[in-house]
Formats: structure tokens, sequence, C-alpha cells
């Protein structure tokens, strides 16, 4: 029942909507990809290179080896979306614990570990990414590793944050008085307040994690062909422009309505889980 009063409130909102239905759309994508793919992604048609959108039975044309774009756009939602889940899922577990310790404890503990995620902070989001790729090496695991753990300060800090507000309310104070332990109070009083943030800083942290490996696999260290990600079909496209156009433009408009989609439902999930902005 609960839950069928919160998708309710959800619904209330245009853009929570038109976000919900963009991010299933992208899911139904990437689950039936084969079955909703025209072409296998590495069927190259040698008769219809650079074909324009329609010609010869290729729904968005073709690339420079006639390769089908609708259907490695299609098989892309998959990479953009499980980077979307594991990096993070990654980030937001990690800075949680890293935030929850930092918020509750305070003191030496507290400005040790913020001290540290200042200095992390201070990099530039994507080129931290592109440092540790660097490490790591190129590859679809390594990217995902790579980009969840950049979000970990980010994360950390909003959590820390949620924990400052709820650590000496008088519920949490009455816990301690009852004998309660500091893992006991975490556990059952400090997080169930402070999920709704953990939450809606997750789905407005998905587009940034489908640009970050976009831009990873423009730059060739994100995944390597032949599998299709968005970001390496955008770098294949940067020298034909003029030629094929096409080849830039879906992958294009694919991540900027699967940010705007997620950033959209994260906009909506604040609305409903925070109770400053409950109607």
């Amino acid at each position: 029942m609960r839950a069928a009063q919160f998708l309710r409130r959800l619904l209330r909102s245009k853009q929570a909507a038109v976000g919900l239905f963009v991010i299933l759309a992208i899911l139904v994508l990437a689950l039936f990809s084969p079955l909703i793919a025209t072409h296998e992604v590495e069927d190259m048609d040698f008769m219809h290179i650079f074909a324009l959108p329609g010609e010869g039975g290729h729904l968005f044309g073709t690339d420079d080896y006639g390769r089908d774009l609708f259907s490695r756009l299609v098989y892309g939602s998959r990479v953009s979306l499980m980077v979307g889940i594991v990096a993070v899922g990654i980030g937001s577990l990690l800075g949680t614990v890293i935030g929850v310790i930092a918020g509750f404890f305070g003191g030496l503990v507290d400005s040790i570990i913020m001290r540290i995620m200042d200095a992390l902070l201070s990099f530039p989001y994507v080129l931290l990414a592109i440092a540790m790729m660097a490490v790591l090496g190129p590859g679809l695991f390594n990217a995902m590793l790579a980009i969840g753990i950049v979000m970990i300060p980010s994360f950390s800090r909003v959590v820390r944050s949620a924990v400052l507000t709820y650590r000496n309310e008088e519920f949490v104070t009455a816990a301690r008085l009852m004998g309660g332990s500091n893992l006991w109070v975490i556990m059952f009083h400090i997080l169930p307040n402070i999920i709704p943030t953990i939450i809606i800083y997750a789905s407005l942290n998905f587009a940034g994690a489908i640009i970050s490996e976009a831009t990873l696999s423009f730059l060739g260290l994100g995944i390597q062909p032949p599998t299709p990600s968005w970001g390496s079909m955008l770098s294949e496209a940067k020298n034909y422009l003029q030629t094929a156009p096409n080849m830039a433009i879906f992958p294009g408009i694919a991540i900027l309505v699967s940010c705007l989609g997620f950033n959209l439902l994260g906009d909506g999930l604040r609305d409903v889980l925070d109770p400053r902005l409950r109607s």
C-alpha cells in the first residue's frame, strides 16, 4: 500500500513521470536488445557504408564499416545502464559508510576523513577518472570501478551533512540513554532517516556516471571495440561529422535523453522524499 501511495505521489509530478518513462524505455532496450535490434552489431553491410537513415533497411543508417547504427545504439544502452548501476552502487555504498563514520563520530576522525575527501574533490571529476583509468587500464570493469571511486567523495560529504542533521536529535539521544550501541543507533536510527537523501543523490548521479563512461569511451579508455557504447560511437563518428553526421547525432541524443531522464526522476524523488518539500 505504501509503495502504491509513493508511486502515485511520484507520478503527480510531470517531470518525474517523464523521467520514469525515459528510464523504463532504456531498461527495456537494455533487457530486450536481441529482440529490438534489427541487425547484429558486428554485421557489416559493405553495400551501404555511410548510409543515411532509412537507406538499405537501416533505421538510423550505418557507420564507416556498414554496421547498423540503430542496433549498436540499442546494445549500447546495456553499457550505460550497467555503468550507472555499478558505479553509483560503489560510490553510494562506500561514500555512505565514510560519510556516516565522519558525521557520527566527529572530532579528529571527521577532520581526517573530510580533508582526504576535500583533496580528492579538488581534482576535476573527469580528470580524476582518466588518471585512475591510466593506472587500471582500459576496459568496462575498470571504467565502472574508476567512476564509482571518483563518486565517493561527493557522496560522503552529502551523507555526512545528513548525519550531522540527525546526530543530536532527541530520538538519537534517547536511544543512547537506553543503552544502544553506536552501531545500533546508526543502523536503526540514523540510516533510516538519511536513506531518502542517499536515494535522491544516487538517482542524480546516474547521469554523471553515463556521461563519465561516454567520456572515457570517447577517449578510448572505456569499453573496447567491437562492443558498442554510446561514447565509443561518438569517438568513431568524430572523423565523419560532415560525411555522416547521423553517426554522431543519434548516440548524442541517446546520452542527452538518458541524462535528462535521470535528472528529472531525481528531482521528482526529491519532491516526494524530502519532507521539507512535501506539500
